[in-house]
């Protein structure tokens, strides 16, 4: 193709090569497109589980679509001293462990794993685990009902060590429990005197960077779609001369 004094001679190889790339990118940002979707659907779910009544978790073992994000209640206590520790949770810039602890269901064999909240690093070391006080006896708790089973990526060799867990893996931690389960985790709201944070965000929280994301992917896009035409646009003359 000639225009002027130049002349439009794509390759076949950068031509595969940019359609390769160009299509990738797209692919991308359209997948980061999605994500922001699903989180702004989560919170429209989030918002219309909040206005209504709470839930109360008993014996009986739950459907977990039926609870996400509805607010709960549950009467029983704490298996004190049987707690996990999630690692790498940062609070106000603040390095530190989400506290896991199993919570017997009263009147029941049945158990609900509880997320009580965040607690600091001990004197910013990762070689001691903190303490984390007791609550004590019967008690009735307050919360939202989220999904165990949270996506993440996890490294070789992050295996649970002890009491410390890079991430929550529900199912392992189930058969390691060995007892019964209900399947939904329970973020703690009411103050039980324990002293952790409980600041849980929102679950839109990183809606805007997927869509900043999808538009960094989308001028990638473009700009491969720039440079192969200015790869392949060259002087008729220099062109000929090859």
């Amino acid at each position: 193709m000639h225009f002027g004094g130049f002349v439009f001679r794509p390759g076949l190889w950068p031509t595969l090569a940019g359609l390769f790339f160009f299509a990738l990118t797209l692919w991308l940002g359209n997948w980061q497109l999605s994500r922001a979707d699903y989180k702004r659907e989560l919170q429209a779910r989030y918002d219309r589980m909040q206005e209504d009544g709470v839930v109360r978790i008993g014996a009986a073992t739950v459907a977990k679509e039926d609870l996400l994000y509805r607010p709960v209640e549950v009467r029983g206590s704490f298996l004190n001293g049987q707690e996990i520790f999630i690692d790498n949770r940062v609070y106000k810039t603040r390095a530190g462990y989400h506290v896991l602890t199993p919570f017997l269901i009263e009147g029941s064999s049945q158990h609900v794993l509880v997320n009580r909240g965040w607690v600091a690093l001990v004197d910013g070391r990762r070689d001691t685990l903190p303490q984390v006080r007791s609550v004590a006896g019967m008690v009735v708790l307050a919360g939202v009902a989220v999904d165990p089973k949270s996506r993440y990526l996890e490294f070789k060799g992050a295996e649970p060590q002890g009491r410390l867990w890079q991430n929550l893996d529900f199912e392992r931690y189930r058969r390691e429990f060995g007892k019964s389960l209900q399947p939904v985790l329970v973020e703690q709201v009411s103050d039980t005197g324990d002293g952790l944070a409980r600041d849980w965000p929102r679950p839109d929280t990183g809606v805007g960077t997927h869509v900043s994301y999808a538009i960094q992917w989308f001028g990638l896009a473009g700009a491969i779609v720039v440079l192969w035409l200015v790869l392949n646009v060259k002087r008729e003359n220099a062109a000929e001369g090859k």
